[in-house]
């Protein structure tokens, strides 16, 4: 390969991404992670592309928004690419509805749905009953069901990345020099790191423990009970997650804590309860100081920039952060939203 336009350096969701948007517009581009694509939290099983609430709408709203629209398009071009596909689905969600309350405020949420949405995507008060057996219980006899959710099989859209951009001249490799363009995509011990460097604390790592059953519900919606998510994937599979540690002393061990999630979810819906358990996983996910994604230039090193903190939403801001990013190193141009900014953590 001739030398580099861009290197980036770690190959999970952010760096995969904006290695794949800058092959799309012709650069020559090379990844680099010692631990190989997908090692960290984007190697897991949940995939939930949720949206936020459709109120108090903001930067980070707006940009969330346009990067679940854009995700059908995105998934589609790289499995055409590479012939693998990513899982990716726009099932939609239902979630119940706990008190009156609530669904005071799920309905109110209908109108500014159709306010920032627009006709992208509806969120609804629907019937339990409606969703026949496929809703956990909901004390008010009522869900909300949105079409803005998606879901994909994280491990396996790594997969198709890396696919896709080996079928287009990239190089996926464990080491190799700085070439060209520098992307910083390293993940939770890429943000302790740069802590250390800036010597100011800009994020952690939070760690979270799923499973995999083995039910097949692929073209139903995903759920959302109890702070769960219940995610039918493509393949048959189920996904169930996830926990929220902040402290932890070993980042891939699954404990009791991933019991306790397998119980609620069975509790939410018994037609798990049978289910063979396929595989239990943990990771550490990389949470930066604004909660936001931290993209941009990094601070006083030209020609380096950071691509960090996707936390939970890293795979449903990606097609965004990717193309924001290409437009940046490629060709100078900042649509970088306010909160996203490297500067915003410091």
């Amino acid at each position: 390969m001739a030398m580099a336009d861009v290197t980036v350096r770690g190959a999970g969701i952010f760096g995969l991404s904006i290695a794949w948007a800058c092959v799309q517009r012709g650069a020559k581009v090379q990844v680099i992670d010692p631990n190989g694509a997908g090692a960290g939290s984007s190697g897991g099983l949940v995939g939930a592309l949720a949206p936020h609430v459709p109120e108090n709408w903001n930067p980070k709203k707006a940009f969330q928004l346009e990067s679940l629209l854009m995700a059908e398009g995105f998934w589609q071009a790289v499995e055409q690419a590479g012939g693998i596909s990513a899982g990716y689905g726009r099932t939609g969600r239902l979630q119940p509805i706990p008190d009156e309350r609530a669904l005071t405020l799920a309905h109110a949420r209908t109108k500014s749905a159709k306010d920032v949405w627009q006709d992208h995507a509806i969120w609804e008060v629907i019937q339990a009953s409606d969703a026949q057996d496929w809703a956990p219980p909901s004390a008010t006899g009522y869900l909300i069901h949105d079409t803005l959710s998606g879901r994909m099989f994280p491990r396996q859209a790594c997969e198709a990345l890396v696919a896709a951009l080996r079928a287009k001249g990239g190089q996926i490799q464990t080491e190799g020099a700085d070439q060209g363009a520098v992307v910083h995509a390293t993940g939770y011990k890429g943000l302790l790191s740069l802590s250390q460097t800036l010597d100011k604390p800009v994020g952690n790592g939070v760690k979270g423990q799923s499973l995999l059953l083995d039910f097949d519900a692929r073209d139903l919606p995903q759920l959302y009970a109890d702070s769960l998510h219940i995610i039918p994937h493509a393949n048959g599979t189920t996904a169930i997650g996830s926990t929220s540690e902040r402290t932890f002393d070993d980042p891939e061990s699954t404990d009791l804590q991933l019991d306790e999630v397998h119980a609620r979810a069975i509790k939410a819906m018994p037609q798990l309860a049978q289910a063979p358990v396929l595989e239990r996983w943990a990771g550490v996910r990389p949470r930066a100081k604004s909660r936001a994604p931290m993209i941009g230039p990094w601070p006083d090193r030209p020609g380096h920039f950071i691509a960090n903190g996707g936390f939970k939403i890293g795979f449903g801001m990606a097609p965004k952060v990717a193309a924001v990013m290409a437009d940046l190193i490629l060709e100078g141009i900042d649509h970088i939203p306010d909160g996203f900014r490297v500067e915003d953590n410091l």
